[in-house]
Formats: C-alpha cells, sequence, structure tokens
C-alpha cells in the first residue's frame, strides 16, 4: 500500500444510519458495486471493528476492506489508510457503524475527523413524513458535513414522493432503494459473511441495479486526505514463521493484522482446521475468533487438528488465542442447542454460548511494550478455575475481559488490533 505524504483528493462519502439494522451494508455495497462496474476503481472501508461486513464490501468492490477508527485503529493510522487509498482510487466509501452519533467514538466523530461528507440511510418502510423528521434531526444534531439521505425498502414510486415531499429545501434525497426480494442474512454476531452466501454475486448486482439516484449519480465532492510521515516497522519478528488459523470457523481477522506481521518480517502460513490440517512447522501459533460453535461438532472430530494443537502448545512455543480461538482451548463448548462438545482440554473450564449478548466493546490491555487496543463481542460465558493473569480495560462503561496465561498459551475474548501496538502483538508471539 503506497504511503505517499503527499495529500490527495479523492471523492468520498461516509453511509451512515440512524441506528442498526437500516441497511446500511446493503446500501454501501450496492453504491460500490453500481460505481464499481461502470470502470471506477472503488476503495471501501469500514467504520470501528467489525470482521463481517468487509468480507461482503470486498465482494462488492473488487478491492480490500480496512477498518478505520478514530480509537482503535487510532486517528494517525485511519489517515493513512485513506490517504494510501486516495491516491490510486477513484471513489472512497465508509461504511458506518450502528447510528451516526452511536459509540465513543462515533462515526459522526470519524467524519468530523477527515472531513467526510455524510449520507444517512433511513429504513423508509414503514414511514412517510417522519422520514424528514428523523432526517432533520440527523442533520442539526451536530455539525457535520451532511450530503443528504438515502431511503430504504421503499414501497414504490408513490412512497418515494412522499418521502422527498417531507424533506426541508436543505436536505437531498440522494438515493432510493426498493425494498428487496433478496436480503443479507443474519446470525447472532451479525451478517453471514460472504463466503457463506450463495448467489451473492449477483445478488451484489441485482442490489446496485435497484439504485434510483434520482438525479444524484455524480461522483461525491472531493476530500483532501494528507497523511502523517510513513513510519516503517521494526522487523521484531523478522526469519519467524507464523501459522493463523483461517476457514470458516476462524475467520475473525482483521486485514491489518495480518499486514502488521508480515511489516515486522513474519512469513504468515494460513491453514484450517475445519480441515482438519494440523498446526504447521511454525514459531508461533495464532488463533483469531470466528465461530467455532457453529462448527464444534466437526471440530471435535478432527484428532490430528486437536492432536496437533496440544503438541504444539507443549513444545513452549507461543500460542496466541482470540475469542473463538480461546473457546476451542477449553474442556468444551456447549452449542445453542444444548449439545456439548469437547474440545481440546488445553485450559480447564467449559464454554456455553448463550441467547443474550454477553459482552461488547472497545478495549486495551496494558503490556510491558505499552497499550493494545481492541475489542470484544461475544455471546458465550466461560466457567474456569483459571485465575486470569490481567485484564484488558474497557474503553467506556462496563467490564475489562480476562487474560489467561498458561505456558505459552496467551488467551482472551479480546481481539486485538496489532497496528495499535505492533511491538506489543509480536512480544505475545515471540
Amino acid at each position: 500500500m503506497n504511503m505517499s505524504t503527499e495529500a490527495f483528493a479523492c471523492p468520498a462519502l461516509l453511509v451512515a444510519g440512524c441506528a442498526s439494522g437500516q441497511g446500511k451494508t446493503t446500501v454501501t455495497a450496492a453504491l460500490a458495486r453500481w460505481h464499481a462496474r461502470a470502470g471506477r476503481r472503488v476503495r471501501v472501508f469500514k467504520t470501528g471493528p467489525d470482521f463481517i461486513d468487509p468480507t461482503i464490501l470486498e465482494e462488492a468492490s473488487g478491492a480490500p476492506v480496512y477498518n478505520l477508527d478514530c480509537w482503535m485503529v487510532g486517528v494517525a493510522q485511519s489517515r493513512a489508510l485513506l490517504a494510501a487509498a486516495a491516491t490510486a482510487a477513484d471513489l472512497i466509501l465508509v461504511e458506518g457503524a450502528m447510528g451516526l452519533y452511536d459509540g465513543e467514538p462515533s462515526a459522526a466523530d470519524l467524519a468530523v475527523a477527515f472531513g467526510l461528507p455524510v449520507a444517512a440511510v433511513i429504513d423508509a418502510g414503514a414511514m412517510a413524513g417522519t422520514f424528514g423528521a428523523l432526517a432533520m434531526g440527523l442533520k442539526s444534531y451536530r455539525l457535520l458535513d451532511f450530503a443528504g439521505v438515502i431511503a430504504n425498502r421503499v414501497a414504490g414510486a408513490g412512497h418515494a414522493q412522499m418521502l422527498a415531499a417531507s424533506l426541508p429545501a436543505d436536505i437531498e434525497l440522494l438515493a432510493v432503494l426498493p425494498k428487496l426480494a433478496r436480503t443479507l442474512p443474519e446470525r447472532h454476531l451479525g451478517l453471514v459473511q460472504a463466503g457463506e452466501i450463495a448467489g451473492l454475486q449477483a445478488a451484489l448486482d441485482d442490489w446496485a441495479d435497484s439504485v434510483d439516484y434520482r438525479g444524484h449519480a455524480t461522483l461525491p465532492p472531493l476530500v483532501t486526505f494528507e497523511p502523517g510521515p510513513a513510519q516503517a516497522l521494526p522487523e521484531l519478528l523478522a526469519g519467524k514463521r507464523i501459522a493463523v488459523a483461517r476457514d470458516a470457523a476462524f475467520s475473525f481477522l482483521y486485514r491489518a493484522n495480518l499486514d502488521c506481521l508480515a511489516a515486522m518480517g513474519a512469513e504468515v502460513v494460513l491453514f484450517s482446521p475445519l480441515a482438519d490440517a494440523p498446526v504447521p512447522q511454525v514459531d508461533a501459533l495464532y488463533l483469531p475468533g470466528g465461530y467455532p460453535e457453529l462448527h464444534a461438532a466437526q471440530l471435535a472430530r478432527n484428532r490430528r487438528w486437536m492432536e496437533s494443537l496440544r503438541s504444539f502448545a507443549a513444545s513452549g512455543r507461543p500460542v496466541l488465542a482470540e475469542c473463538g480461538g480461546m473457546m476451542v482451548l477449553f474442556d468444551s463448548i456447549a452449542a445453542n442447542d444444548g449439545a456439548v462438545h469437547a474440545m481440546a482440554g488445553m485450559l480447564p473450564g467449559k464454554v456455553r454460548m448463550q441467547p443474550q449478548l454477553a459482552a461488547i466493546g472497545l478495549h486495551s490491555l496494558t503490556l510491558p511494550q505499552g497499550e493494545l487496543r481492541g475489542h470484544s463481542f461475544h455471546y458465550s460465558s466461560l466457567d474456569t478455575p483459571l485465575r486470569p493473569l490481567l485484564a484488558s480495560v474497557h474503553h467506556g462503561y462496563g467490564r475489562g475481559e480476562p487474560v489467561y496465561r498458561q505456558g505459552s498459551v496467551t488467551a482472551s475474548y479480546m481481539h486485538a488490533y496489532f497496528p495499535s501496538n505492533p511491538a506489543a502483538a509480536a512480544a505475545l508471539l515471540s
């Protein structure tokens, strides 16, 4: 990725929402696909910690998708990512998280930090005049560059006209999407991952075809992105081979984490526990999160993978396990259907899935190398006699996540964002 210190201007738009569930990902994907089919080079980013939406946005745009955030990623790194994209893109789209003003930091904070014009997506399926009231509130709540609104799940031309008539003269209806025959499927941690959605490419084309731009099909305004000075990472992992589990059970992995490991000199070796692949011959093992609970029966049957995992840890080489990656290290996982599946038994304790959310939020972990930032989001609870070595600090309200260490294993529900402190990430894998 080009990290030039020269400022570059590129048309850019932040697609926000008035709440979760408004269809931001569908709208952003539809816009990305529409412009990509027009021959434009489209780069899409996702606001905040998210592993799933980026997979869909990558399919829509045909380009890698990275996260932006004023705290976890940081303003400086977010600026560098945007500036690098602006050097080669014809359009930058940023999908927000939750509602426009939700969270600390919020999508609005990101828009203000980088001068991004905001298009607010509103699910208008069950409203008419209230659409205008919501739009007015979103525009006036805080001073930012409010480009207009996008109406989603619109019943037809008459409904679209009612929505347009509800808006004051200073708010534009940028686009309209009808109620689609096919929408993105969901499960307990959000949308279903792109690789699991049959016919996604055709659906993306259908969504792009469904956009009514109402005369606003031109590119959004130019935004100038001024990166800070590029900083080369020290090669703290030079000569190290690091195995990373990656498949449908272990897929919650920041693209930036892999980039960070490679930039520090590591050779990253991907392998699939679901395919019963043993841990490769490497110096360290990284088990990211994902959906092990959905594949627990298969993981339990994969003896070659389980035995290699135990042998690897017994050799004293580092194992870093996050959330779902940590869950498989304990004695068992009780899935949503009540079935109990034996896991690796490397850490004492039982994991149980539950219908209610157990934890969500931004976190940081203080290590000798400094603060490592990240987040947690899980529907499972853990019963273990292990005493945590330390705990993360919740960024906001709520409790931190325990961090367990036994032998060479470090495990926590916290998903670390390695570029926030590469030296700390390297230490966990060294």
